[in-house]
């Protein structure tokens, strides 16, 4: 996922408003506790997650992938008074731990966390929605777009992660495993999509920022 120079990628740190206390004890006992902490927003991503939602201002968000929770806290950040946001997992062992910094965070009431299978979840969970974030496994990328877009207001947005996926959707590779294909096929459809405006931000793993027209 480090596409830039350790100096250059250093200094954006450095001059990127820091974590919160809270969002650094979630961020090490991710890293120290929890498999592939990788699949963590982080420091340079949360915060952007957090910009992106102060400027929509969104009064109801679904997560497609809670992990430990940590971009569902930075996404509340700019959301509406009376926001509410969705997240969705499948992943039960990680419940106790996702709940309790919602708890911590003081966010827990402005979340409703459900364990399931998203495709399954989905179809059940009405709209509309000023933002979705996708963050789950790669193969079912283009399903959940598909699945959340009449879901998503018009003038919403449909963010999605790991769009970059660790540079492997540049390599010259014959043997180009699924999860690489899927994300390979939903960045092309998607910017093929005349009902949206898009932008690839190649912010860490790559953010694909969606805005419906």
């Amino acid at each position: 996922m480090d596409f830039l120079p350790e100096e250059i990628n250093q200094y954006t740190h450095n001059h990127t408003q820091p974590e919160s206390e809270l969002l650094q004890r979630l961020n090490r006992e991710t890293h120290t506790k929890v498999i592939t902490p990788r699949m963590l927003s982080g420091h340079l991503q949360g915060r952007t997650l957090a910009m992106l939602s102060h400027m929509i201002k969104p009064s109801r968000i679904l997560e497609i992938g809670t992990y430990t929770g940590y971009s569902a806290i930075c996404l509340t950040e700019g959301m509406a008074d009376d926001g509410k946001l969705i997240t969705l997992d499948k992943n039960e062992e990680l419940e106790e731990m996702v709940r309790k910094y919602f708890a911590e965070a003081g966010v827990e009431e402005r979340i409703e966390f459900l364990l399931g299978e998203a495709m399954e979840l989905i179809p059940d969970i009405e709209g509309p929605f000023d933002m979705v974030f996708i963050d789950a496994d790669k193969e079912n990328y283009y399903n959940y777009f598909k699945l959340v877009f009449d879901k998503v207001r018009s003038g919403g947005f449909i963010i999605a992660d790991n769009v970059l996926w660790s540079g492997k959707v540049v390599k010259s590779d014959n043997k180009i495993d699924k999860d690489t294909q899927a994300i390979i096929d939903f960045n092309r459809l998607v910017h093929e999509d005349d009902r949206v405006e898009n932008v690839l931000f190649p912010i860490r793993d790559g953010l694909m920022v969606l805005r419906k027209r």
